[in-house]
């Protein structure tokens, strides 16, 4: 059994949005993405994968296909395949997700 303590895994960089492998399978991936104030994750689609962002910690903006929201702790949104999305984090805060994609867009075994 494969346990990981998310919060001693986040980890930040000054520079831009740090991600943090936390599994990956022929079926499916997750991250931590750890983003700092004024940090982002550009917009951009998956064709033939889902995602889901789940608000761990802080406060984010998030763009799925042409709707905009601000969610915070303990709120996910879906990003289906092939909707352009991405996240902003313009508060004062950091900014902890839980990332799910599935199936795995990574991986052809």
């Amino acid at each position: 059994m494969e346990v990981l303590a998310l919060n001693k895994m986040k980890n930040f960089s000054k520079e831009k949005m740090k991600k943090v492998k936390l599994f990956d399978t022929k079926n499916f991936f997750s991250d931590l993405y750890c983003l700092k104030p004024g940090q982002s994750q550009k917009i951009h689609a998956h064709q033939g994968a889902d995602k889901v962002y789940f608000v761990l910690e802080g406060i984010g903006n998030f763009s799925i296909g042409d709707k905009k929201k601000t969610l915070k702790n303990g709120t996910a949104v879906l990003a289906p395949s092939g909707v352009l999305h991405g996240v902003v984090n313009d508060s004062d805060s950091n900014l902890t997700l839980f990332v799910f994609m599935a199936p795995n867009p990574n991986r052809n075994d």
